[in-house]
């Protein structure tokens, strides 16, 4: 059993069901607003401002964003820990297995912190 400090979730099946669960979200989002966009084909930008600016609609691409966000930590480091191994690498596969994960996570908290200014105007 592989453990990190780098998973998600405390162990491998609450890392594959927060997974599975993020891309029922991820899917169901995208399946919404490919259906909002089709069912709209003259879309204006007061129409689509007026979508996003519903509570609903806000509380679920803020879902949707951290939904992404999580289920790229968890198939990073799924990915990191089977390919970037001491095996293949040698001395430097932890570093680079953390390097990397530190960049998503800075990368992807600048984007939760950009995306709650854009979903409810903080400045």
């Amino acid at each position: 059993m592989v453990t990190s400090v780098t998973s998600f979730g405390r162990n491998g099946l609450s890392d594959w069901l927060i997974q599975r669960f993020s891309a029922v979200v991820l899917a169901t989002y995208t399946a919404f607003i490919v259906i909002y966009l089709v069912a709209h084909p003259g879309l204006t930008y007061q129409e689509w401002s007026g979508l996003h600016s519903q509570l609903w609609m806000r509380i679920f691409t803020l879902i949707v964003l951290l939904s992404n966000v999580a289920h790229g930590w968890i198939g990073l480091w799924g990915v990191l820990t089977d390919y970037a191994t001491d095996r293949l690498m040698g001395a430097i596969a932890l570093p680079i297995r953390m390097f990397s994960m530190a960049l998503y996570l800075l990368v992807a908290l600048a984007f939760i912190i950009w995306g709650v200014q854009i979903l409810w105007g903080v400045n």
